[in-house]
């Protein structure tokens, strides 16, 4: 089985309220409308793991599936910057940045997530405008 996605799909931690606010700002800045978003718990969010080995159980982090490749952590927030395109694609520049580095403030960041901006009980639902982009 092909597991190429035919679009970029973002998976998200539907019941963090950081991580909701994050796919909200991404939605008004996406002006091709490329992005598809799942959350981690939802069936297509398990669904498109599944297809590249990854355990929903063991994610906790942001994913990006562009094609055959699968992007985590500060490297899925910086080639969603990216692909963007400017101004957002201008901080891909931080790709120097070691990966140690860039996932240390990453990971610091997601452990605080809950304590910092709350989480939900259930998934965030999108606005009826948004419906289609979500898997």
């Amino acid at each position: 089985m092909d597991s190429a996605i035919n679009f970029p799909l973002l998976l998200f931690d539907g019941v963090c309220n950081l991580c909701s606010a994050s796919v909200q700002w991404v939605l008004r800045r996406d002006r091709a409308g490329q992005f598809r978003f799942a959350a981690l718990q939802s069936a297509a969010g398990r669904e498109a793991l599944a297809r590249f080995g990854l355990s929903a159980e063991s994610m906790d982090t942001v994913v990006l599936v562009a094609g055959n490749r699968v992007f985590t952590r500060s490297d899925a927030v910086l080639e969603l910057w990216r692909r963007l395109g400017r101004p957002w694609s201008w901080l891909y520049w931080l790709r120097g940045v070691p990966r140690p580095l860039r996932n240390g403030a990453y990971d610091w960041v997601a452990r605080r997530r809950y304590r910092w901006f709350g989480r939900r009980r259930e998934c965030w639902l999108p606005r009826p405008e948004w419906k289609e982009r979500f898997l």
